[in-house]
């Protein structure tokens, strides 16, 4: 592509379908391939919404779309822009969806929780409910669905752990963020879920407007109550939070699928535990834990991009997968390498909008790879790599079940 300014009228890139196919395992994109070498600025036309929109896939160019102020949230809000997502019901105000300085007001009263003080304060909770999780596994004897008797259930205990949501009412929030961030059910079951999960925390956090509780639920009701947020601001960030800690049981579902079908990457691990936490920085790099791409941005005035003319009023979309694989900032990308330092991977986004539970989710990676490598050396796939059942139709990947023996 050359690198004098391409004006959208002359020659820009064609649009290209996206169809964000089911990928088996972990398999990288084709299509996200394809686009990558096409250039570093292409366009795309995802499977739902209207038209097309810009694509960014270079490591600095992402870092720059997602944290310079002329590309906006907010004015997403009216737009029907090309997704992947068939249903895009967003609530007005909802933190994915402001830009500064909105958006730095409601976060911040939860920042507290998700710094490393906050996480550590739950270290040794989620330890034990994990230690409980995996030896009522192995008690039970294989077979076993490791999705169904770890990897689902113990992302929520921590995350309500954090939140504060007591223990009885954690199946209902399961429940609820598995029909919130399915596209299978259809819009209106979709819609109910979070309108049911909003009324709940709509009840928790009301009642804690002059709490001291470090949960997240206590310091969005001190929040409230100093009327530095709204309810209605307080319930859409939790709601945000806690379907977002079950993308951990995504991720370390790809993750555990990963080294179980290499074997040679567990032994390591286990082999040298000194290397675990870089090890996982390497898995989270390496693993494509979504479809596509996530939520877009609009141009807010011409920016030119790679010498590429973006006009105001366009959208743009990064891809923090095709960053994570860009081959002038991480030597050798597709290759796994747990030495690989540094390692200035995004996959919990960057800038406004960097996901506020990465360092929880990293926590909890960690006592996973700790808890279950070290409590089932024996471990392994009960059936065939090609016959572990991959979620379908999902906007994060990951396997439906995995079931293994030791």
């Amino acid at each position: 592509m050359s690198e004098e300014t391409i004006d959208r009228a002359g020659t820009a890139p064609p649009v290209r379908d996206w169809p964000a196919l089911d990928l088996p395992g972990t398999d990288f994109d084709p299509v996200l391939t394809e686009l990558m070498r096409e250039g570093p600025v292409t366009r795309v036309s995802l499977p739902n919404g209207e038209g097309w929109a810009w694509l960014v896939t270079r490591h600095d160019d992402v870092r720059l779309v997602a944290n310079d102020p002329r590309f906006g949230r907010e004015a997403v809000m009216d737009r029907q822009v090309t997704r992947l997502a068939p249903h895009f019901v967003p609530a007005r105000g909802a933190v994915g969806f402001l830009d500064p300085p909105d958006h730095t007001r409601l976060r911040s009263p939860v920042a507290a929780a998700f710094t490393a003080r906050g996480v550590e304060r739950v270290r040794e909770r989620s330890r034990g409910m994990l230690d409980e999780l995996v030896g009522a596994m192995l008690k039970a004897g294989p077979p076993a669905d490791l999705t169904e008797a770890v990897l689902r259930p113990f992302p929520i205990a921590v995350i309500c752990e954090l939140t504060g949501v007591p223990a009885a009412d954690r199946h209902s929030m399961h429940t609820w963020t598995r029909l919130i961030l399915s596209s299978s059910h259809g819009a209106e079951v979709s819609e109910r879920a979070k309108q049911e999960m909003s009324a709940y925390f709509a009840d928790l956090v009301g009642l804690r407007s002059d709490s001291t509780g470090e949960d997240v639920a206590s310091l969005l009701g001190a929040a409230v109550g100093r009327d530095e947020i709204t309810l209605e601001e307080a319930v859409g960030l939790a709601v945000l939070l806690q379907t977002g800690g079950e993308a951990v049981t995504n991720n370390s579902g790809q993750m555990f699928y990963l080294l179980l079908t290499r074997p040679e990457l567990a032994e390591r691990l286990r082999s040298e535990p000194e290397i675990r936490p870089r090890a996982i920085d390497e898995l989270l790099r390496w693993i494509p834990h979504r479809n596509a791409v996530g939520l877009s941005r609009i141009v807010l005035e011409d920016v030119v991009v790679r010498g590429v003319r973006m006009r105001a009023g366009d959208a743009v979309y990064v891809s923090y997968l095709a960053a994570n694989r860009d081959p002038e900032v991480f030597p050798d990308p597709d290759t796994i390498d747990f030495a690989r330092s540094p390692n200035p991977h995004v996959s919990f986004g960057f800038g406004p909008h960097y996901c506020p539970g990465g360092m929880l989710a990293r926590l909890e990676s960690e006592l996973l790879v700790d808890t279950v490598l070290d409590r089932a050396p024996g471990l392994k796939l009960a059936v065939p790599p090609e016959d572990v059942p991959f979620k379908k139709g999902a906007l994060i990947r990951g396997p439906e079940a995995l079931p293994v023996t030791w």
